[in-house]
């Protein structure tokens, strides 16, 4: 497995505009077919190009793993029957007020850590799309858990404050290795530039040579 750069729309911040998973990654509307290529090529994944909400922003706004999707309540019919159709995953909708599902949930194919915000019946509704155990937990004082927490099967990086104790828990849950990790020069907020599956791990183009082998102590040891 390789850590590759890249950037997306000339900026480090790959994560706010796609999601991956083993199979599949979806990218905005638009996106350049060199670029979707490549992406392609790196993650061993077929390109889908959609839209969450009308936006680009389909890394912040939307979860996935490799047995389901969650689309917030913001999301367009079409892009829920698109997703539906195109894709072998359960799809479905998480009625909450805090839309960017992105920020609130990390996810891989064992568990979730999502925002304590969520309600009990948010969890519920996670658990029976993703397939996975979800706990609810601060990361570091954060409530937006899915912005300083990123994870495939066997790894995960969280911000470099997250507390040991808690990092024990997450670990346990997701079933993975964790390491205390920065993206883009010293950004706390990882999801923002990471794109990991159990392929590759594609990151910001400002990553950093120490916090490439932090990532590598994560996902690749």
């Amino acid at each position: 497995m390789d850590i590759i750069k890249y950037d997306v729309y000339r900026g480090p911040n790959l994560g706010v505009y796609i999601t991956v998973n083993d199979s599949i990654g979806l990218v905005p509307m638009g996106f350049a077919k060199t670029k979707s290529d490549k992406l392609a090529e790196y993650l061993k994944v077929e390109i889908h190009n959609t839209a969450v909400a009308n936006t680009r922003l389909i890394g912040a706004l939307s979860v996935m793993n490799n047995k389901g999707i969650l689309l917030p309540t913001t999301a367009y019919q079409n892009e829920y029957d698109y997703l539906k159709k195109e894709t072998d995953l359960q799809v479905g909708v998480l009625d909450t007020k805090f839309n960017a599902l992105g920020n609130v949930i990390c996810a891989n194919d064992k568990g979730a850590v999502v925002s304590p915000w969520l309600s009990k019946q948010d969890c519920q509704t996670i658990s029976d799309v993703l397939g996975v155990e979800v706990i609810q937990k601060r990361i570091a004082g954060f409530n937006q858990t899915g912005v300083v927490l990123v994870a495939n099967a066997t790894g995960a990086v969280i911000h470099p404050e997250a507390d040991e104790e808690d990092m024990k828990v997450i670990a346990n849950v997701l079933g993975v290795k964790i390491e205390q990790c920065s993206i883009n020069n010293g950004i706390p907020y990882v999801s923002s530039g990471v794109l990991a599956n159990n392929h590759c791990i594609v990151v910001g183009s400002l990553t950093t040579g120490p916090e490439i082998m932090m990532l590598t102590r994560a996902f690749l040891n």
